[in-house]
């Protein structure tokens, strides 16, 4: 994709329409009251909407509006409590540590109800100055600031009714893009200079965003039961379009081959090639179709994607005819392409279809996939001891504050003081490694900013063109906020300078005081985050595995189910397969995690790297099992298959028992199936696929037990029984 493209794509992005709406908030009343001769009260108002539009994150369209009228009510009480014990230093910091942990308590009911708890703790220490004082005043201010939330929301929600569909078609553009991502990575597997352990964790990378994305999709789409029973074109292009695009990226997930053997077996023949090149093109041609929807344009294709399948299918005859080797493999792979053409190709067909002709999507059940966190106080106090993560990080953050809120008192830096513990704020994270990588970005993207803001405003001395240049540094601050970090404060810094230049503050009084107070709250929130309750993710690891040993444990539980004889809808597996990809995820983002920690908490990370990429296999035969039984005929299964299918659920049971159970998630309940009838295997080609799936599946999950008991300190105090084949 051109440069050109990338800035297009950008433009017409979600992110960018993300800073263009929160800038347009924050410019207005601060510009309109500053025509009127008080730009104070514009500021106040200013902030009053910049709060909540940080906390409008996306969502549908109800769930946004709920969590931006809670964060008025959050933002309220903070700055009511503030500002009423401001003027004592004793009080403000004992409500600045129970603020600070009750905002970061929030974050048990979710990420949403974590964005409203921070922008609370950004309210209280944005009120840290003796500005305000007295109830009248107080009163005046909280006035102020409801009036910059109305305005916000009322902007938000509005453009939100204009074009109802607009943020779920663009977000649906962006799990479209992330797939696109992920099926190029797998086109690596198939090049001879990419290293496949490289491949399998950047594949394993990439699965996290786009399942996140996916997720994210999917709760636009179907959480509102306007969405779900929507008659219009274009309601229903972008269900359809969702649709194949889960099926298409769940063929791309069971996707799954020995890798090491094909290569070696056909490195020579020039096959790979042709398979790198077309899975690329298939990756292209997502890219295009997110590019085209994103921009809200009919796509069309970019490639004759038949003839790539004629390729293929040509040169697999040639390698059976002349070379003389087996291309059962390959035929796979092509089945597997093919599939994978078929969805892009029914993509392509949607936008082309009139609207009486595009079918209607019954996704009344879809609600069913879509993840909710219901607001109860139980949870929270569930989590009020020091096994929960989220109480260590809320005592972590009670704690830093505090004592950034004494070094700001007695270390005088300048009049932005509080600079301190908005550093610490928005740098300590729950874990460490989250917290290095938040370090470095908020130090790095000051620093640059600063001497960028700096070298601006040395050079530009028009008052219209630094508004300009604050324009633009503003949009793009916003725009990049929630996807590059050290990019959205390398444009902060220079436009928060520019800002305090048209109040007529010193602006390289204000660059010095905002660097040197990065740093100072850079290094307490660093290393309290070693020191004070740390949260490794090596502690985390054991209750992880064994979550995703248990969803893999009970997908291929369905798999034999169906075996046996039982009868599943096609929805009960779906959902046990969602919880396979939510489980994979996770386990994933949290093995990275683990490995930027020091060395010494990266606890058995070789066995963990195995693991990781055995249950990634696990996963990928797992589905493409259950899909082969699913679709073939009961003749085709045989007693020798039921044994190996109840064998592998041994070996995975071993391994979950050899692993504490952490949460009420991660409690095992062993599969109990009762085998009505074993016929005798009647369709040998389907009987000979699933065979081989079902002895690959067993080795893995061999290969898997070992790893879980090289990894366990202690052995498993519970037993599981062979069971009697």
């Amino acid at each position: 994709m051109n440069n050109a493209r990338k800035i297009q794509e950008f433009l017409y992005g979600k992110y960018f329409a993300d800073g263009l709406r929160i800038s347009i908030g924050m410019v207005i009343p601060a510009v309109v009251f500053s025509y009127l001769g008080n730009l104070h009260i514009g500021v106040t108002i200013s902030a009053g909407a910049m709060v909540i539009a940080m906390s409008d994150t996306h969502g549908p369209t109800n769930h946004r509006r709920n969590g931006m009228l809670v964060c008025v009510a959050v933002v309220v009480i903070s700055a009511v409590l503030t500002n009423l014990v401001d003027q004592n230093d004793i009080l403000l910091g004992v409500v600045l540590v129970i603020l600070s942990f009750i905002f970061a308590m929030m974050a048990v009911f979710g990420d949403r109800a974590a964005g409203i708890g921070a922008m609370g703790t950004l309210m209280m220490v944005l009120n840290i100055d003796d500005s305000v004082s007295g109830p009248l005043e107080t009163l005046e201010y909280v006035g102020y600031l409801l009036i910059g939330a109305a305005w916000y929301m009322l902007l938000s929600l509005s453009l939100t009714s204009v074009r109802p569909y607009r943020l779920a078609q663009q977000e649906l553009a962006e799990s479209i893009k992330q797939i696109a991502a992920y099926i190029r990575i797998k086109a690596n597997f198939y090049s001879l200079e990419d290293d496949v352990d490289e491949s399998y964790l950047a594949l394993i990378d990439q699965q996290v965003l786009a399942h996140e994305h996916k997720e994210l999709v999917r709760e636009m789409l179907f959480r509102s039961k306007k969405n779900v029973k929507d008659t219009t074109q274009i309601g229903r292009i972008l269900i359809l379009v969702f649709t194949d695009m889960v099926d298409l990226f769940e063929q791309g997930m069971a996707t799954h081959h020995d890798y090491d053997a094909i290569r070696k077996q056909y490195g020579d023949t020039g096959i790979l090639r042709i398979f790198n090149l077309t899975i690329k093109r298939l990756a292209n041609e997502l890219d295009n179709i997110s590019y085209h929807l994103n921009s809200n344009r009919k796509p069309k294709p970019l490639y004759q994607l038949e003839q790539d399948l004629d390729k293929i299918r040509a040169a697999i005859e040639k390698i059976e005819s002349e070379e003389g080797l087996p291309t059962l493999p390959l035929k796979r792979i092509l089945v597997n392409i093919r599939s994978i053409t078929k969805r892009i190709n029914n993509v392509y067909a949607y936008f082309n279809m009139a609207s009486t002709d595009t079918p209607y999507v019954d996704a009344s059940d879809y609600n069913r996939f879509v993840s909710t966190h219901d607001i109860d106080i139980k949870s929270f106090r569930n989590n009020l001891t020091f096994q929960s993560n989220t109480f260590r990080h809320a005592l972590r953050m009670a704690v830093v504050m505090g004592l950034g809120y004494l070094t700001s008192l007695y270390v005088t830096t300048g009049e932005h003081s509080y600079w301190i513990l908005l550093t610490i704020m928005v740098i300590l994270k729950p874990g460490y490694s989250m917290t290095k990588q938040r370090n470095f970005q908020r130090l790095a993207g000051t620093i640059i900013g600063g001497i960028t803001g700096i070298l601006i405003l040395i050079l530009v001395k028009h008052e219209i063109a630094l508004f300009a240049i604050l324009l633009v540094f503003m949009v793009a601050t916003y725009s990049f906020i929630r996807t590059n970090y050290i990019v959205a404060v390398v444009f902060m810094t220079p436009f928060l300078l520019i800002m305090y230049n048209f109040m007529g503050l010193n602006t390289m009084l204000v660059a010095q005081e905002r660097i040197i107070d990065t740093i100072i709250g850079s290094i307490l929130a660093f290393a309290s985050s070693y020191v004070i309750l740390p949260s490794w993710e090596s502690s985390q690891m054991q209750d992880n595995m064994r979550k995703l040993l248990i969803a893999n444990y009970n997908y291929l539980g369905q798999a034999l189910r169906i075996m046996v004889g039982e009868t599943i809808p096609v929805l009960e597996y779906k959902l046990v397969r969602k919880d396979v990809y939510v489980s994979s995820a996770n386990m994933g983002a949290s093995f990275r995690r683990m490995m930027t920690e020091p060395k010494s908490k990266q606890v058995h990370a070789s066995d963990m790297n195995r693991f990781v990429v055995f249950n990634h296999i696990l996963s990928s035969y797992s589905v493409a099992l259950l899909t082969a039984v699913v679709e073939a005929d009961p003749s085709a299964i045989s007693p020798d298959h039921i044994r190996k299918a109840r064998h592998i659920l041994f070996q995975l049971a071993l391994a979950i028992r050899s692993l504490p159970a952490g949460t009420e998630q991660s409690e095992f309940t062993e599969l109990s199936v009762r085998i009505e009838q074993e016929s005798a295997p009647m369709d040998a080609e389907d009987s000979l696929g699933i065979n081989d799936q079902l002895d690959f599946l067993l080795r893995i999950a061999s290969d898997i037990q070992k790893v879980i008991q090289r990894m366990a300190d202690t052995p498993a105090t519970e037993t599981v029984q062979e069971p009697v084949a």
